[in-house]
């Protein structure tokens, strides 16, 4: 088969972890076609956007600490983790190579005295670029070929919106599948920079947080390859957090658009684009753990079995978010109320993630994020209050609740039983979306009350039986 594995980077943090990891891909080599794409291990994400942090204050000594800390983190696992004198030395001049060349980035952007998109990618695309030249070497200890190839090497091209770009489908599908069909003949395995491509200039661009795994659908899109496989630090898509929940399952099989929904609600090993370039190619994915690897984790198909397609399959909780309640006797019957409201936030570069508005158009209730509240009611008052906008109402420290299943779609009582669940477990409930679609119901309580209500509809569907 042809499989595209993802490892994140909990999966590769340590030397034994990125050992168990070589093992497995050479076992699995034996009888497969494989394509390795990689995130940046642990905290060198969170270390490289602390550097852009520093440089923006004028803090060059902190940026250049931070740097020094990426260098002996990599340096300590390459030569905790490579066995071969010859591999570890190849693998310990090239990221001396490496950390010249960072050094001297953040040095120019220091100099500039600015940050932007365009510069920022560049630095983010450090932590890839270090943790497949490790993994490539750990697979090349244990005597199988294997070459690393960043987002850009393996022929990647995206547009030019730095920070989010989208990938060029076409001329990416004949790129990367030319450079593969090349790799594949000499045997070698391919280890990729995940997050990472290029525009059509050539300059270094990021899909944004999380975006190894839309760099392995979009690789597996391009080869057609059989499966995809993210692996992470969890055993797949659970029934819930089951940090809340202790009797959380884990999902055998989910469907593309339940995925795609518990994605966007907080099942955090999925980046939410990762399936575009899945629904036209129908390529089953399955979110595995590199840790517990005879597990099979969860499947994603376009269309499970029926045996699966229970009423609700999960119910996410996403906290910390502050709800505003936006009232004026002006916005009723008055075209491009909402569009304006919208504008405004979205100009401020906040993202709405919940909406509700009563038939008689005068108030809309909006769900953001707790970290953009304050940054949203300013630019609301500023720009709206006293013209269409009469009053604001804010409530903190509100979590969203979704229950999620393609099975909820024609069910009756679905909604009764979940608002019943609440009133028996005293929960109040302040606001409530679902979409025509059936496949999500969404509610808000506070953050307080979001445990109870997790647990309450976890048990009221009977979640810990699914399967």
């Amino acid at each position: 088969m042809k499989l595209v594995l993802k490892y994140g980077g909990t999966s590769i943090s340590s030397a034994k972890d990125i050992q168990n990891v070589a093992k497995h891909i050479r076992s699995l080599s034996k009888q497969n076609h494989l394509v390795i794409v990689c995130s940046a291990i642990s905290d060198t994400t969170d270390d490289l956007i602390e550097i852009s942090q520093s440089i923006k204050k004028e803090n060059k000594k902190k940026a250049e600490q931070l740097a020094k800390n990426i260098g002996k983190r990599h340096q300590k696992l390459a030569k905790e983790t490579i066995k071969k004198t010859s591999i570890r030395k190849k693998l310990l001049q090239t990221y001396d190579e490496y950390f010249t060349e960072l050094t001297a980035l953040i040095d120019g952007m220091v100099l500039l005295g600015e940050v932007t998109p365009r510069s920022m990618d560049y630095l983010f695309s450090f932590g890839e670029r270090l943790s497949i030249q490790l993994i490539s070497a750990a697979i090349n200890d244990l005597g199988k070929k294997s070459i690393a190839l960043t987002g850009k090497e393996v022929g990647i091209v995206t547009d030019s919106n730095f920070g989010e770009s989208k990938p060029l489908m076409d001329t990416t599908r004949l790129r990367v599948s030319k450079t593969l069909d090349s790799v594949f003949l000499k045997k070698t395995i391919p280890v990729i920079g995940g997050f990472v491509g290029a525009d059509q200039h050539g300059h270094v661009t990021t899909f944004g947080r999380g975006g190894s795994d839309y760099s392995a659908t979009i690789i597996g899109s391009c080869i057609k390859a059989d499966e995809i496989w993210l692996m992470s630090d969890v055993d797949g898509l659970m029934t819930a957090d089951p940090k809340i929940v202790k009797n959380a399952k884990l999902l055998e099989e989910v469907s593309y658009v339940e995925a795609i929904e518990m994605a966007m609600f907080g099942a955090k090993q999925i980046h939410p684009r990762t399936f575009e370039p899945l629904l036209a190619k129908k390529i089953p994915m399955k979110i595995r753990s590199s840790l517990n690897v005879e597990n099979e984790g969860t499947q994603v198909t376009s269309s499970p079995s029926i045996s699966v397609r229970n009423t609700v399959k999960c119910v996410s909780n996403v906290s910390h978010n502050g709800l505003i309640d936006i009232r004026g006797g002006s916005m009723i019957g008055t075209p491009g109320t909402a569009a304006k409201i919208f504008a405004t936030l979205a100009n401020a570069g906040i993202n709405v993630m919940m909406i509700s508005q009563n038939p008689s158009e005068s108030s809309i209730t909006i769900v953001v994020k707790n970290k953009d509240l304050d940054k949203a009611v300013n630019k609301l008052e500023m720009e709206l209050l006293g013209k269409i906008i009469k009053k604001l109402e804010i409530t903190t420290d509100m979590a969203i609740i979704a229950l999620i299943g393609s099975g909820m779609r024609g069910t009756v009582g679905v909604a009764s039983k979940v608002f019943g669940a609440m009133q028996k477990n005293k929960v109040n409930v302040s606001m409530i979306t679902q979409g025509s679609s059936e496949l999500n119901l969404a509610f808000v309580v506070k953050n307080s009350d979001a445990k109870t209500a997790v647990q309450a509809l976890h048990n009221e569907f009977e979640l810990s039986n699914i399967n």
